[in-house]
């Protein structure tokens, strides 16, 4: 009986499992300024604080779905100055974060906040003009998003 039970487990194949729902979206966001004047570099260059970002992500879900919009869940898993790409004398930064959301709200998070743009003068923007989002990556695994090995994620 012993040869038997040997054949048959060398016989087995591998069994894979592929997760169809996964229960969150992750984004990467950049917090952009839209500049209808000269700003000032010290308020381009004032870093992205996690209250700030959730202020802004809050009146951008609110602005689009009204009270429901500021129930969905929301974690910020990171959030980073990058250096801006534009060749422009300010020397301002644009700043990233990392958010999950549940995949159920993803595309209503998305839409709310590529759509919102906080208005010059009003609390949720600097003086010298609004600020926006841009959706900068969208996806329900981390490890895919950040192109393989998430390291960047936990830099410092």
């Amino acid at each position: 009986m012993t040869p038997t039970k040997r054949k048959a487990l060398s016989d087995a194949q591998p069994t894979t499992i592929t997760a169809r729902n996964p229960p969150w979206t992750y984004l990467k966001l950049q917090l952009l300024h839209q500049q209808h004047s000269t700003p000032s570099t010290s308020a381009l260059q004032t870093p992205l604080d996690p209250l700030t970002a959730r202020t802004y992500l809050s009146s951008a879900l609110s602005q689009f779905l009204g009270q429901m919009g500021t129930s969905i869940p929301m974690d910020i898993l990171k959030v980073s100055p990058e250096p801006s790409q534009s060749h422009s004398q300010s020397q301002s930064t644009d700043r990233t974060i990392w958010i999950r959301v549940p995949r159920q709200d993803a595309q209503a998070v998305v839409t709310a906040v590529s759509s919102w743009i906080g208005g010059a003068g009003s609390d949720m923007a600097d003086a010298e003009g609004g600020v926006a989002w841009r959706v900068c990556a969208k996806g329900n695994f981390l490890g895919a998003l950040v192109r393989g090995d998430g390291r960047d994620l936990f830099v410092p």
